[in-house]
């Protein structure tokens, strides 16, 4: 028997890809969002550190049998069509109130493409992916950040939209930005806190991986991904 199409998950969930990653990263993730799960072959990466992800999903063509042996078959959600990539497979069956994404960024740049396009593709989830230096997100429509000052703060529009922002070295107010036109890398927090809102849910939020707390706290409002803000 096939297993169901979603993963229910109570609370934050770390899912782990086949790409590159730092294990303090992986284990910084799995401290917050101690629930682990896997990308395809994500799965072989949480074997070697120890780990049995508690569902695996994807087309299965990166999981070879040794892998595959290792897991138990009802952790095992394959799907077969290869029109779309495993993290977007695994972000349209996951629901949970936070994901964390280690090992999607930080390796090849054309997995990580697909990584921020299946983000824009799925708002509904409120996802962030982890790198050796920076993390970033889909912004909310409205969000507060509390951020010390000289944290950099970087802003990039996937697709037109307009922006505005108080707390940061360059104020943002009303700023039309698109991805061939005026982005905002390379901010930094002048006083906290930030606040940001945008027109459309097409804006990622770029910051030092080392802030993922005032991250979760400001997607989620702070009660272990139980009270999630406006999205």
């Amino acid at each position: 028997m096939m297993n169901p199409l979603y993963i229910d998950q109570k609370k934050p969930v770390t899912l782990l890809g086949g790409g590159k990653f730092a294990e303090k990263v992986f284990n910084q993730a799995l401290k917050a969002a101690p629930i682990l799960l896997a990308a395809d072959g994500g799965a072989g990466r949480a074997l070697e550190l120890g780990h049995i992800p508690k569902a695996v999903i994807g087309d299965m063509d990166s999981l070879d049998e040794k892998t595959a042996m290792q897991i138990p078959p009802d952790h095992l959600y394959p799907i077969g069509e290869q029109d779309s990539t495993d993290f977007d497979k695994c972000l349209r069956s996951i629901r949970a109130p936070l994901i964390l994404g280690v090992g999607f960024t930080g390796w090849r740049l054309d997995h990580e493409l697909a990584a921020y396009s299946s983000l824009l593709r799925h708002p509904e989830q409120r996802c962030i992916l982890l790198g050796e230096v920076d993390m970033c997100f889909l912004a909310p429509v409205s969000m507060r950040l509390d951020l010390p000052a000289g944290t950099r703060v970087s802003l990039f529009p996937l697709a037109p939209c307009r922006v505005d922002a108080t707390g940061l070295r360059w104020q943002l107010d009303g700023l039309k930005m698109a991805p061939d036109g005026v982005i905002g890398t390379s901010n930094e927090v002048l006083t906290g806190p930030v606040t940001l809102q945008v027109s459309k849910r097409k804006l990622l939020v770029i910051l030092p991986h080392t802030y993922l707390g005032a991250a979760i706290k400001a997607l989620t409002g702070g009660k272990d991904g139980q009270a999630p803000r406006q999205l």
